[in-house]
């Protein structure tokens, strides 16, 4: 490639994605980024229905630069993003798969933002089409941010903009050992590598599409890969991240969405064999990483549901597991004045149980939704703890004064 230095170079990575990568072309060539200012870069991973063939026919057409490569199967969306993100040579990368589509200016979008405020990467909203997206993030445009100050670490898809001097700088790669949870260690990688996160919530910046067929290029497996790729996100977030409050923050991702899963409605339908290796599987995972910092940030059955995972009682899980899976409210027990609010899921305070009672306290933001719940504030209290001392004190003077003869000191003991 010749001339100036592209903005963007767009990686997709493409296997047997017939027909609906016509539509992913036609989102890319919708751009209103000048064309000059973006280089396509398509890898064909070892398709046979046509999908390489569309991607030269492009190639020859397009406005824009495209580079097409085509290669042998590689079982999964990690090596063509690679090999795309080895050939790239625009300021900032973005990664789409060949079953999606951008939205209307979104890299025009996206780039602007990431120059306007100096951030290594950006999030455009992302809306699904026979899909589910995150949504937690979506809530406000933020031009600069961070994975500790926002809810981006649920959202760990590829489907970003980069800074390609950041991955260049850290030897960033797709770790193609994983066979799920890839693009999730890449991202949080980045996020907390990055001088600053930008985020567009007001504008559509992605279309995230279920295909009819079902198939995606992301690798498929069994649970037990589940368990790898949250011990390599747990594993990355303690390299990165010393212990404390901020580690416990991003760790709720991992034990969230890849760790609790595994012990949900379909832990019913497992066999008996099946469930024991789970336990086995996340017993050290339980050891190493889950803490009460961890516990506290979730609701009352996830946390109970963990608990029980890491205190090793399958006995005890499968009737949780029944009751969430049932979908049934567990009844609101209101003590000290309102001020604690706790969830009767089984094995409330059963002493054959010998679960805490902590594990069943509701945290505020679930409390909030029964009535008679007072709010603890600490505010409140450190006021309300000011007021009894000062009050303590004027008593100790009243009394002082009244044991003090009249012009003189104390009395004698």
């Amino acid at each position: 490639m010749t001339g100036a230095q592209p903005d963007v170079s767009v990686i997709i990575g493409a296997y047997e994605a017939m027909p609906y990568l016509v539509e992913c072309l036609a989102s890319v060539e919708a751009q209103t980024i000048d064309r000059g200012r973006i280089e396509v870069i398509a890898v064909d991973d070892g398709s046979t229905d046509g999908t390489g063939e569309y991607l030269e026919d492009f190639a020859a057409r397009a406005a824009m630069p495209v580079t097409v490569i085509r290669q042998d199967n590689s079982g999964g969306p990690s090596g063509p993003r690679n090999v795309g993100l080895g050939k790239a040579a625009g300021r900032y990368v973005f990664f789409l798969d060949a079953d999606d589509r951008l939205g209307p200016e979104a890299l025009e979008r996206m780039v602007a933002m990431a120059d306007r405020n100096g951030t290594d990467v950006v999030l455009g909203r992302v809306e699904g089409i026979n899909r589910k997206p995150p949504q937690s993030m979506w809530g406000k445009t933020l031009d600069r941010t961070d994975v500790f100050s926002s809810n981006i670490k649920f959202t760990l898809s590829a489907q970003k903009l980069f800074r390609r001097e950041l991955l260049e700088q850290h030897g960033m790669r797709f770790d193609e050992s994983l066979w799920t949870g890839e693009d999730a260690l890449f991202t949080m990688e980045a996020y907390l590598r990055a001088k600053g996160v930008s985020v567009i919530a007001d504008h559509t910046c992605y279309y995230l599409v279920g295909r009819d067929d079902g198939k995606h290029v992301t690798k498929s497996g069994g649970y037990s890969l589940r368990f790898d790729s949250a011990r390599a996100l747990m594993n990355l977030i303690a390299e990165h991240v010393p212990a404390g409050e901020r580690r416990d923050a991003l760790l709720v991702r991992p034990f969230l969405v890849t760790l609790l899963p595994q012990f949900g409605p379909k832990y019913l339908k497992d066999s008996e064999q099946v469930r024991q290796h789970k336990f086995q599987l996340a017993k050290p995972l339980m050891q190493e990483f889950w803490s009460e910092g961890v516990a506290r940030r979730l609701k009352v059955e996830e946390r109970l549901r963990l608990h029980l995972v890491a205190e090793e009682k399958p006995e005890l899980l499968k009737e949780v597991v029944e009751f969430v899976k049932a979908k049934k409210q567990a009844p609101a027990l209101l003590e000290r004045r309102g001020r604690h609010v706790y969830l009767v899921y089984p094995h409330f305070r059963k002493a054959a149980a010998a679960v805490p009672d902590t594990i069943y306290l509701a945290a505020p933001r679930e409390a909030r939704a029964f009535p008679g719940y007072r709010e603890h504030s600490a505010g409140g209290t450190l006021l309300r703890r000011a007021a009894r001392r000062a009050r303590r004190v004027l008593k100790s003077r009243d009394a002082a004064a009244r044991t003090r003869p009249p012009g003189g000191t104390a009395a004698a003991a």
